[in-house]
């Protein structure tokens, strides 16, 4: 029998305990209760465009083949073979439209069927219908995300997303044809640390300024400033542990067509052209003002302006970042300078990610320590307010998110240790 947690005593309204990061046995226990439940970010539809195309992906620590079947359907399926467990799939990517298995020969279709059990004499009264791989169990996407669940029940996609929704709506306007391609792509970045150090940095705005300050000064950036004490950009919690660093206030407040992106649109005549034919010229300008976001949307995918985060949890104390630009449709010019910025930011030898890393893993093992007992995350409470659409919004610097986060987290794991503890 498991002991369960107190949630009471490990989270705290202005802090969590160092040891929900560290405990092995609580990790375990968000692997069922968040990551087998939950939707979980997997890819893009972009990545498997023609018919049985296919690229090796993760539910969370679990290896899932997406598969784009003969139907054109994006299928989700463990690589697991439904006769003695061996991995049907070990290439990275390919078209297939049939797995085999290198151990018995049992072999799939591209939508998990099983086609053909070698020397099927010795199987008789096997329904085939009933051996295929298995698959994750609910698939849904939107806008060309594809998200799955292992919940056979449970809110919808729409709802699990709710606010955080328009996030993706506005994503896509970026591109003059409404549509981001995942074509760029991944960088495996390993780091040990706790997966949830990653998800609260990535809508953390207190840190920029300090963290990366070498770089900022080195590039003469302007990034630095959009989280800087003069900044009227915001903190943002949708709901459903989704957080957002609002920006679009303070490229606002500049006015500058395609600032966002550090450039003026002049230096993009030809992305600009087509986003004018596209929105027509009011439209297109605010677009190209506004940018885009810079979301965490729980339990992780984190679209950062220019690039795309998966995180992997693989330990309690090792995680794996897939990172890629990102693509708009019909727009080469603009997504040439989106691979160059982000191999200088993210690419083996990148700024940003370094910083970052280095503090994940440094946190980590702090963490570790006895006392104090608490993390400490009051930051900007006494300032909370709501925005129009009645979601919970700070200044940019704000402990805000990470306040947001916890209350999710603390939705999803609490109410089933009472189960565990009856098991």
């Amino acid at each position: 029998m498991k002991q369960t947690p107190n949630w009471n005593e490990l989270l705290q309204d202005d802090g969590v305990h160092g040891s929900v990061y560290t405990d092995p046995q609580l990790y375990e226990s968000e692997l069922r209760h968040i990551w087998r439940t939950t939707w979980v970010y997997v890819g893009h539809e972009s990545e498997v465009p023609r018919r049985h195309d296919f690229v090796m992906k993760s539910l969370g620590p679990e290896p899932v083949i997406m598969t784009r079947d003969g139907d054109g359907q994006v299928q989700l399926l463990l690589n697991r073979c439904s006769h003695r467990g061996n991995q049907v799939c070990t290439q990275a990517r390919g078209n297939a439209s049939v797995f085999t298995c290198p151990y018995h020969a049992w072999s799939f279709g591209s939508d998990g069927a099983l086609k053909h059990m070698s020397l099927p004499d010795g199987y008789p009264d096997v329904n085939k219908a009933e051996r295929g791989l298995a698959k994750v169990t609910r698939v849904a996407s939107y806008r060309g995300f594809v998200f799955g669940s292992f919940a056979a029940s449970g809110p919808s996609l729409e709802e699990h997303l709710g606010g955080a929704l328009e996030v993706f709506d506005r994503l896509v306007a970026v591109s003059p044809e409404g549509e981001i391609e995942v074509t760029a792509g991944f960088l495996q970045h390993k780091v040990t640390a706790n997966w949830k150090l990653m998800l609260e940095n990535e809508t953390d705005g207190y840190h920029p300024t300090f963290v990366h300050s070498s770089i900022f000064g080195v590039a003469d950036s302007g990034i630095g400033k959009l989280y800087g004490r003069q900044s009227a950009a915001i903190s943002r919690d949708y709901g459903n542990g989704h957080t957002e660093c609002d920006l679009r206030p303070q490229f606002r407040k500049l006015d500058v067509p395609m600032g966002w992106f550090g450039t003026t649109a002049e230096r993009l005549p030809d992305y600009v052209g087509k986003m004018r034919a596209a929105y027509g010229d009011e439209r297109a300008r605010q677009i190209m003002i506004d940018g885009t976001p810079h979301v965490m949307i729980f339990p992780n995918l984190f679209i950062a302006e220019i690039q795309l985060f998966v995180l992997q949890p693989v330990a309690v104390d090792e995680t794996i970042q897939h990172v890629t630009a990102l693509q708009f449709k019909g727009a080469p010019d603009l997504n040439r300078r989106m691979r160059q910025q982000t191999m200088g930011s993210v690419g083996p030898a990148g700024f940003l990610l370094a910083d970052d890393s280095e503090i994940y893993e440094r946190t980590y093992q702090g963490l570790l320590a006895s006392a104090p007992a608490y993390t400490f995350t009051s930051r900007g409470a006494h300032r909370e307010r709501r925005d129009d659409g009645g979601y919970r919004i700070g200044d940019i610097t704000d402990d805000l998110p990470s306040r947001g986060i916890w209350r999710h987290y603390r939705s999803l794991m609490e109410p089933r240790t009472s189960v565990e503890q009856s098991a």
